[in-house]
């Protein structure tokens, strides 16, 4: 194992690494900008060194200024978290070139994933099942129209380079196609430098699921069961649980053996080794890939708490070269888990509410996680993605669970700003989340105010 690890991120997932990395006897670095200087995860780590001004493009999106950080710390590994820089493979085979640990899948698995068309491509080659779309990128207008009509309405128009809902247009005729391609262009080169784009059949209400990938660099590789991530507002995940509610109660487990076969086979054809995760979506009976995600997921605490593995800590252990130790056998969930992501955001419209946590007093119980990347004080700012916090209830099923969250997000005090703890306490007392019934469109149909 290394002795000290650069962390090249921010907020909660900066605060949890280091945290794991400390508990393994690790020195840490942290990286922060200007606007972060007072927060946490400085303040936690054993040493810090700064990047630049507030903008991610002078900071946490600064190549150089991190590569500089980890020669001048003398820091023998880097992980990237999430977001950021942690699926850019050029910047992984910067760090490895230093001599560094690269604590995420090996750069040339980056690659084969980072453009989403040709991941697709590779999936299907390897006999896992995708959703109906264009075998490669869609050059123009009309080969769009011709393509659509191929695939049938609705579709969606999608960034071939890009990733988090970023980008996306649906469109439900030719003329809406038409008149959106141009624009799903444009978004494209403005949010990820490339303009190319693909099309996708658009399921109106589809299940979000995921599968947790988890390999060495000694050909080992088990996937850590399944999330599902349904409950979504703009193509950005809101809830997420583990085990699935589609999967609960039991009649389609041999469905779900499917769907972790087929994460496997993708995971293999990307030559994949690290943490990641294998993204479907579910709509009348299938299941069909959508990507595969080269890092960590913001939702992997839900997972950690009904299986109890460690994925951080693995994660470490398996860029230091180590084996797994897991045995897919030994996999087993227990309980349920919930994750509500903690947004500085107008719980009605959605926009980001950043400002002074004047007020910020988490709760605590039995069966209550909380990963935060404030303290109360500390200044919300508009820089970067407005989660404050996560916060993640489990209990012995999943009806303890709902139970034991909804406890948890009316003793939450957060003052100073406007946050989603009121549409989290919508969510969790609507009867149909309840149900189980859920979809990605659940927020435009429940859970009104």
């Amino acid at each position: 194992m290394f002795s000290k690890l650069l962390i090249a991120n921010r907020g909660e997932i900066a605060r949890r690494i280091n945290t794991v990395a400390q508990g393994l006897g690790l020195k840490t670095v942290a990286v922060y900008s200007d606007a972060d200087a007072g927060l946490p995860f400085v303040k936690e780590a054993t040493e810090a060194v700064r990047l630049g001004p507030a903008p991610a493009k002078d900071s946490y999106l600064n190549a150089a200024a991190i590569l500089q950080a980890l020669k001048s710390t003398g820091a023998e590994a880097v992980h990237p978290g999430y977001g950021f820089l942690s699926e850019n493979a050029e910047f992984a085979r910067a760090v490895a070139e230093t001599g560094a640990k690269w604590v995420g899948p090996p750069p040339e698995a980056m690659a084969r994933m980072k453009d989403k068309s040709e991941a697709r491509k590779l999936a299907a080659a390897a006999g896992v099942p995708i959703v109906p779309g264009t075998p490669t990128t869609v050059p123009d207008v009309a080969t769009a129209l011709s393509e659509a009509e191929r695939i049938g309405y609705p579709v969606l128009c999608k960034a071939a380079g890009g990733g988090g809902g970023i980008g996306m247009a649906v469109a439900n005729t030719p003329a809406e196609l038409e008149k959106g391609f141009t624009a799903c262009v444009n978004r494209a080169q403005a949010a990820f430098g490339r303009s190319a784009v693909y099309l996708e059949r658009y399921f109106p209400a589809p299940r979000h699921l995921e599968v947790q990938i988890l390999g060495d660099h000694h050909g080992n590789l088990l996937h850590v069961l399944e999330r599902e991530c349904s409950i979504q507002r703009r193509h950005q995940k809101v809830v997420e649980e583990a085990g699935a509610p589609l999967f609960l109660d039991g009649s389609l487990e041999p469905l779900r053996q499917q769907m972790f076969d087929a994460a496997l086979k993708a995971a293999r054809a990307f030559g994949y080794a690290n943490a990641g995760t294998v993204e479907l979506l579910y709509s009348d009976g299938q299941v069909y890939f959508i990507e595969m995600n080269a890092r960590l997921q913001v939702e992997h605490p839900v997972t950690e708490l009904t299986t109890g593995v460690d994925l951080i800590g693995w994660q470490l252990r398996i860029a230091a070269g180590e084996k797994l130790t897991l045995k897919q056998s030994d996999l087993k969930r227990t309980g349920h888990a919930i994750e509500l992501r903690v947004y500085a955001e107008d719980p009605v419209k959605f926009f980001p509410s950043p400002g002074p946590l004047n007020v910020y007093r988490p709760p605590s119980g039995e069966g209550v996680r909380l990963d935060s990347g404030y303290a109360q004080g500390d200044v919300v700012t508009p820089n970067y993605d407005p989660m404050i916090a996560k916060l993640i209830v489990s209990g012995k099923d999943r009806g303890q669970a709902i139970e034991r969250a909804q406890r948890a997000v009316g003793d939450f005090a957060i003052e100073g700003i406007k946050h989603n703890l009121p549409l989290h306490l919508r969510i969790l007392k609507d009867p149909v989340f309840q149900s189980g019934q859920l979809s990605t469109r659940f927020l435009e149909q429940h859970a009104k105010p």
